[in-house]
C-alpha cells in the first residue's frame, strides 16, 4: 500500500526538482486539456437536460391546446342541440 500511495500521489510541477521547463509546460497543457474535457461533459449533460425540459413544455402546451379546442367544439355542439330543443318546444 506504500507503493500505491507513492504512485497515486499528486505532484506539483512547479516544486518537482527533476523536471525540465519543457516537461512542466507539457504537464500544465495536459491538465488544462483534462479540465476542458470535464467542463464540456458537464455542459453537454446540462444542455441535454435543458432540451428535454423545453421539449416537455412544448408538448405540454401543444397537448393542452388540442384538448381545449376539442372541449370548445364539444360545448358548441351542446349549445346547438339546446337551441334546436328550444326551437321544437
Amino acid at each position: 500500500s506504500g507503493d500505491a500511495a507513492a504512485v497515486a500521489r499528486r505532484i506539483d510541477p512547479a516544486r518537482e526538482p527533476g523536471l525540465s521547463p519543457e516537461q512542466r509546460r507539457l504537464m500544465a497543457q495536459v491538465e488544462y486539456a483534462q479540465r476542458q474535457r470535464a467542463l464540456q461533459r458537464r455542459l453537454r449533460s446540462r444542455n441535454v437536460l435543458l432540451a428535454l425540459g423545453i421539449g416537455a413544455v412544448t408538448f405540454g402546451i401543444y397537448g393542452y391546446t388540442f384538448y381545449s379546442v376539442s372541449q370548445e367544439r364539444f360545448l358548441d355542439e351542446l349549445e346547438q342541440e339546446a337551441e334546436a330543443a328550444r326551437a321544437r318546444a
